[in-house]
């Protein structure tokens, strides 16, 4: 739903004036569906049940807004709002705007923006992982930071030129509302009087896209602080985070690209965790994951991907493999069925499902997950 807002117009209660032209857009997603999980707990119940965080997308509403300026400049916001379809409660820890919420300036040499809002792990993964946020994306289930890639306190910039695109994000205190920003992960609220580095987070990607295909590199890092933890979400517990000086690292290598109408994504998740504590282990992980979409019809579309992690010090290893067929009843509406089949290795209790937690198998045992579901936008 798009509406077009004459400059100045009531938005802060004033008389109108004349000056540049703005727009406001409000978008929104609702997803929702029935999923069944086998093996979701120690003894080997299955369950059947709404998924409260995610189907083939999250739900969420928001509001994005632009006034031009003149010579090429533009300010910028949006605001956007995650939510539980199943009961209608906010996610991202019960935030209003738990999703983003910036502003800040467009102009010809990039975008400036200043507030809650993605890192750029979140951007250089979105076209080579073609799954993404659905509930059975397997980078996700493996590291359910990925799709929860923000922070507060950011200032990010992006910028592309002649294909390339740079970006970088600096948060002065990752979670400043404390409410956590993926599950497992804790508190971090900064940023703390004296102490720069606590609850610090920064990021920085490079990508190239040109004709259909493209390439990315990623670094995201994460300091400790008070109340955060690190999770490996490979069934053993958190750990704590609490040192200034604890860092946690994901890099990425990725690419994206296309055989006729066959979309292909692919690439690499490194994480390491480093922390000060002679009495807290290092935890490195790498994820490897290959992903393909292919429309069978304009109106039926049918993608999948396998992924891979390996964590040598824990001795824990997973491999996902997901389908997804999707049926678009019209441009905004569509039906969707689709499964994944996670294999854990002996030591290892990850979950194949994203939907709100609860399914976490016994260690070494396989879990399958189905769900039917139907996605509309506006």
């Amino acid at each position: 739903m798009k509406f077009r807002i004459a400059a100045g117009l009531a938005l802060s209660g004033v008389s109108t004036i004349a000056c540049a032209q703005s727009s406001v857009t409000l978008y929104g997603i609702l997803d929702t569906g029935i999923e069944y999980v086998s093996h979701a707990n120690a003894t080997g119940d299955s369950v059947v049940r709404m998924p409260g965080i995610t189907g083939e997308m999250p739900s969420r509403w928001g509001l994005r807004g632009t006034e031009g300026l003149g010579g090429g400049w533009s300010a910028i916001f949006a605001l956007e709002s995650g939510f539980n379809t199943r009961s209608g409660t906010l996610n991202q820890g019960g935030r209003l705007f738990g999703r983003q919420a910036w502003v800040g300036v467009n102009t010809p040499y990039g975008a400036l923006t200043f507030g809650r809002q993605y890192t750029m792990t979140f951007w250089a993964i979105a076209d080579a992982d073609l799954l993404g946020p659905d509930i059975y994306g397997g980078t996700a289930s493996f590291d359910q930071y990925l799709p929860s890639s923000r922070s507060d306190n950011t200032i990010a910039y992006k910028g592309s030129y002649a294909g390339f695109t740079l970006g970088a994000t600096w948060s002065f205190g990752r979670d400043s509302a404390g409410t956590g920003n993926s599950p497992g992960q804790g508190t971090c609220v900064g940023p703390v009087p004296g102490s720069s580095q606590t609850c610090r987070e920064w990021s920085a990607m490079l990508r190239y896209d040109r004709n259909g295909y493209g390439v990315a590199a990623a670094y995201d890092q994460q300091h400790g602080g008070p109340g955060a933890l690190a999770n490996l979400y490979d069934g053993t517990p958190s750990f704590a985070f609490a040192n200034p000086g604890d860092t946690d690292v994901r890099m990425q290598l990725n690419g994206y690209g296309h055989i006729g109408a066959l979309r292909l994504g692919g690439g690499w998740l490194g994480r390491r965790v480093n922390t000060v504590s002679a009495a807290t282990p290092n935890v490195h992980s790498d994820q490897f994951y290959l992903t393909a979409s292919y429309p069978v019809t304009p109106a039926l579309v049918v993608d999948g991907g396998v992924y891979h992690i390996i964590n040598d010090r824990d001795d824990t290893r997973g491999t996902i493999a997901a389908l997804r067929t999707t049926y678009l009843l019209s441009k905004r509406t569509a039906v969707y069925l689709q499964g994944a089949y996670l294999w854990n290795s002996e030591k290892a209790a990850y979950t194949v499902s994203q939907g709100g937690g609860g399914t976490t198998p016994a260690p070494g045992i396989g879990q399958l997950g189905v769900m039917a579901g139907v996605r509309h936008s506006f």
